[in-house]
């Protein structure tokens, strides 16, 4: 791949981060790591969008600048997703000054080209999607599904942009490119909306809404949401609509995944993509809409009090590393379906596959060589290169060298939990292996070539796991890789199943857990210190 560009949405900074924030950054590092195994030119871009009303009624309660308030809360978006290892190569705020000044040429070329109207319009506004509603998308009595207020009656004379110019051409594309939108069930949800699809309003009044970005010719509006937020995607590598972008922009766009959640899918999919045909640039590759994660069963809410902290998880489990959070999020539902958190799954999943399948199955391999044959791995324990003594052991290693391209074709399809059971199921054949030729046994009968044979089959696919795992749980991966001497830098393509060499591998000293059960007393800190 020559390259790979994938961005998030860019979170309203008018709160703290919570579980449903870091679901979705979760599942884009994942997705950016994986890539980055089979590209050397990947671009993650994430951050936060710092303008509207809401952050100015939420700066004025608290006595503050809409800066500061903006300051403070990008902050603590930072500081959630270095917790979590989020990979990130930039993460842009809509406050920026460079962000700022192409936003206003954006305004200004689609205003010149006649894609940009002034019109007075009255409508129904809600404050909480920053936008008018059409009434038959309302509830019976007359609130906005998402928020489940009543929208307030709004009469200002803004700019608007032709986005019913563009319907059928969006229509097109959506049904010629049936992997555009993923899930593809989402496709169909999409096209349903286009069918009476209206110019939207990209301005407000400055006397409503005083926290936005300028309009350059009329300083009495602000620019709105849809192109000040929607355009940090080409904003921050780079676009210039006045002259040359920069090479960047044009070494990563298209985008190849926006990685969104499917409440602003409507936005993504009908009016980014409007505005980019208006500013004739190629659209995105890919829009992958994820589901939502609720908190035991139950909707997260703040007058029900169970909005997780995702760094709370951390530190009531007492995790030194975030990778069994991050493996539990990114497992936690199928490819855009809604997902759950809960304490005890929470623990019964990460101890079950993380700690007693994968972590000891390394752990007690390593300790028999250590046993057995003082760390020492010899030439004719390899069943690619001796003949086979152990019956099964050919057919592993095929399975989990053939378990690349496996994993491979569920991210090209963004099916991140999918493609996590494949990489569990090559972790149970491996079990069932050991289970099945009982290496302990080998040993006590004297068969040291058979029992050696086991114990170096399952090193070798412990290294096809380490690198497979590596996107979910990065530190977990390179302390497998470590007791292995595998190089967890490889590229997928270049893995084979022959990384382990012969010789010294590991001493008794230098074996330790890759990750201790969340309820055992070792995981303890103190206890591991």
């Amino acid at each position: 791949m020559d390259k790979y560009y994938i961005t998030t949405a860019i979170d309203y900074v008018n709160g703290a981060p919570h579980i449903g924030h870091a679901y979705e950054k979760i599942l884009t590092d994942i997705i950016a790591r994986h890539y980055s195994q089979r590209t050397d030119n990947l671009f993650f871009l994430t951050g936060t969008d710092e303008h509207g009303i809401k952050i100015q009624k939420t700066a004025a309660s608290k006595g503050i600048t809409p800066k500061e308030l903006c300051d403070e809360n990008a902050q603590k978006f930072k500081a959630a997703w270095k917790a979590l290892d989020i990979n990130y190569n930039k993460f842009i705020r809509t406050t920026d000054e460079d962000h700022k000044k192409i936003v206003q040429k954006i305004f200004q070329k689609l205003k010149d080209k006649g894609a940009i109207y002034k019109h007075e319009y009255e409508g129904w506004y809600c404050s909480g999607c920053e936008c008018f509603l059409n009434p038959k998308d309302l509830t019976e009595d007359g609130l906005c599904p998402d928020h489940m207020k009543k929208p307030d009656i709004v009469k200002e004379e803004n700019y608007f942009f032709k986005l019913s110019a563009y319907k059928d051409a969006i229509i097109k594309h959506i049904k010629d490119n049936p992997d555009f939108i993923v899930p593809s069930f989402r496709a169909t949800e999409v096209i349903n909306q286009l069918e009476d699809i209206q110019d939207i309003s990209v301005s407000r009044s400055k006397e409503n809404v005083g926290w936005g970005i300028d309009i350059l010719d009329d300083p009495e509006q602000s620019i709105y949401v849809w192109i000040d937020a929607l355009s940090n995607y080409i904003t921050a590598i780079g676009y210039n609509p006045d002259g040359e972008s920069d090479e960047q922009f044009k070494k990563l766009w298209p985008v190849d995944v926006h990685v969104i959640g499917k409440d602003i899918l409507k936005f993504h999919s009908i009016y980014w993509i409007g505005i980019l045909m208006a500013l004739e640039l190629p659209l995105p590759k890919h829009i992958f809409a994820h589901g939502w994660i609720t908190i035991d069963e139950t909707k997260m809410s703040k007058s029900l009090g169970n909005v997780v902290s995702p760094t709370s998880v951390l530190e009531n489990f007492e995790l030194e590393y975030p990778d069994a959070f991050r493996y539990y999020m990114a497992t936690s539902a199928p490819c855009g379906r809604d997902g759950n958190y809960s304490d005890n799954d929470f623990k019964e999943k990460v101890n079950a596959h993380l700690a007693n399948s994968m972590g000891n199955l390394l752990n007690r391999t390593l300790s028999m060589l250590v046993k057995y044959f003082d760390g020492e791995v010899k030439e004719e324990f390899f069943v690619t290169k001796s003949p086979e003594k152990v019956s099964g052991s050919l057919s592993l290693i095929k399975e989990s060298a053939g378990k690349i391209k496996v994993v491979e074709n569920h991210f090209n399809h963004f099916e991140i939990a999918e493609a996590a059971q494949e990489i569990m199921s090559i972790v149970d054949s491996a079990n069932k292996y050991v289970t099945d030729n009982a290496p302990w046994t080998l040993a006590k009968e004297e068969k040291m070539t058979e029992c050696g044979q086991v114990l170096t089959t399952v090193l070798e696919v412990m290294c096809v796991i380490s690198s497979l795992i590596y996107p979910y749980c990065p530190n977990i991966a390179r302390e497998m890789a470590k007791q292995l001497s595998y190089d967890i830098t490889k590229k997928l393509e270049d893995i084979t199943t022959d990384e382990i060499k012969p010789g010294k591998l590991i001493s008794k000293e230098d074996i330790k857990p890759v990750f201790l059960r969340v309820d055992s007393e070792l995981a303890d800190k103190s206890v591991k210190k």
